[in-house]
């Protein structure tokens, strides 16, 4: 690992000292390249926050996560099911076109076509129909009263005659935001450059330049070295500990919008079995991944929902590390070391099963290793498999895991991470999980607008869901970011940088 470490430092200073970029240029570090910059179908956290600079939103959500102007200037809510959104007149799009209410209408409802397979598609699905009133007038009409709405509009706004006339917004992004593209090396660096046309008659003095130095600990060196003026989560812990007795560099730490858990395949023949399920969670030592390997920097977690959340119960809990009741657990389901050889069997099958990650993160692999030591000692035959970034998570985008290592961020609202990926028709339900009642729960968490409906069904499917485990909850991850003394910034757990600026 150290051999590796140092590979990854001596490749990220060559890389950022062949950079050609304006001095102005605010220099973050990148964890991973952008899969694509359409807002569309962007799958990871760089696109995500690359794409927010690139281009506005209906709305935009300020750092305390409360919608306010952004494309559309003002909007009302007439019937529970309708929404009525009013354009900003003059709006360009960096090739120089109008934006109208037939850009956001192409949006959504490219984004709702299953073809274009939008990630994000099922925040969408509760829309009825989107029409453009006239040019500067757009109507949502929704199957029913959906209550976090707002929340999801800030979904940036694409150009359709560009779309429509062959442009790729995949590598050639066409937005009205406040940045435009102004290269991309690919697997090296993003570099945004201000749009000097933007309808807010403000144009910042820098653009920025997202540096992709995938080590954790690399990413902080390159930082201290000054090759880099920003980096945030997903940071090392013992990076986040020298950096903030570091009094050179101004930095936020707070509670974050995101998790990380094990996403257990439900599919899976010998996955499928909840009780087994129950069983090997029990073998996950959260107190010890959280409190050393992760110093600290995040929580133990709970159930799926975050603390930070209105929907909270502290008394919904899963398991916890118990290897004398995972080692009950076994025997209830019929595992049992028969032949004496430290193995679990059952109707002659050992107990064999793959934990997987992705590479960039070392901390990550850190962990699972460490999972994979409890389960080897308590009779349960376990694998590891770690691939980078790109192959790890289309083989789970396709249910090729068993259990894997991940996270979710931007956890705005508890459908966010709930309706997606537990709903049987979620699109993000990479484990196959289905259960009527959730269904029907989280249904009603969507269309409720009263917010006691809404807690108590999300309660009761964080319940069923920390009871039969589709989901292990590991961490409530924190956010921390460091940066330069020389730039200003308002902290946003999201990640995002519209604010930051250079002194």
């Amino acid at each position: 690992m150290k051999m590796v470490k140092l590979l990854c430092v001596l490749a990220a200073g060559a890389l950022l000292a062949t950079s050609n970029a304006s001095a102005q240029n605010i220099r973050l570090g990148a964890d991973v390249d952008a899969g694509t910059l359409d807002p569309r179908v962007m799958r990871d956290t760089t696109a995500y926050r690359v794409v927010n600079l690139l281009y506005d939103g209906l709305v935009q959500l300020d750092a305390s996560l409360q919608p306010s102007p952004n494309l559309a200037e003002s909007w009302s809510n007439p019937e529970p099911t309708m929404w009525i959104f009013n354009l900003r007149d003059g709006v360009k799009f960096h090739d120089g076109s109008s934006l109208d209410a037939g850009d956001v209408v192409f949006t959504f409802e490219t984004i709702l076509d299953p073809e274009l397979k939008a990630r994000f598609r099922s925040l969408f699905t509760p829309i009825e129909t989107i029409e453009a009133v006239d040019d500067l007038t757009v109507r949502i009409t929704l199957k029913e009263p959906y209550a976090p709405l707002l929340s999801y509009l800030d979904m940036g706004i694409v150009p359709s005659d560009y779309v429509e006339g062959g442009g790729d917004l995949s590598s050639n992004p066409v937005g009205t935001g406040q940045m435009q593209l102004a290269s991309w090396e690919r697997g090296s660096r993003i570099v945004l450059e201000p749009y000097g046309d933007h309808w807010s008659g403000q144009t910042p003095a820098n653009g920025f330049e997202f540096v992709v130095v995938g080590d954790n600990t690399a990413r902080a060196q390159a930082f201290e070295a000054g090759d880099l003026e920003i980096i945030q989560s997903p940071l090392s812990p013992q990076d986040i500990g020298r950096l903030v007795g570091d009094d050179r560099f101004q930095n936020a730490i707070m509670g974050g919008l995101g998790i990380t858990y094990l996403n257990i395949n439900v599919s899976d023949p010998l996955l499928a079995d909840p009780q087994l399920r129950r069983a090997l969670s029990m073998l996950v030592d959260q107190e010890t991944i959280v409190g050393q390997i992760y110093e600290g920097v995040d929580q133990v977690a709970t159930s799926i929902l975050l603390p930070s959340s209105w929907a909270y119960d502290a008394s919904i809990t899963q398991p916890t590390f118990d290897p004398e009741g995972a080692s009950s657990a076994f025997a209830a389901a019929g595992w049992t070391d028969t032949d004496g050889n430290g193995i679990l069997d059952r109707d002659g099958q050992d107990l064999e099963l793959t934990l997987s990650t992705h590479s960039e993160d070392p901390n990550r692999i850190q962990a699972l290793e460490y999972i994979q030591f409890l389960m080897q000692e308590n009779g349960v035959n376990a694998s590891i498999s770690i691939s980078d970034w790109p192959a790890f998570s289309a083989g789970v985008r396709v249910g090729e895991h068993q259990i894997a290592l991940l996270g979710w961020l931007n956890i705005v609202d508890p459908d966010r991470l709930m309706y997606a990926q537990f709903h049987s028709s979620g699109t993000l339900n990479w484990g196959g999980y289905a259960n009527a009642e959730v269904d029907q729960l989280l249904d009603t968490g969507r269309a409720s607008i009263d917010v006691d409906d809404r807690i108590a069904a999300y309660q009761a499917a964080a319940g069923m869901i920390a009871d039969e485990l589709p989901y292990f909850v590991i961490a409530y991850q924190g956010y921390q970011v460091f940066y330069s003394g020389d730039i200003s910034l308002v902290p946003d757990a999201r990640g995002m940088m519209r604010s930051a600026a250079r002194n």
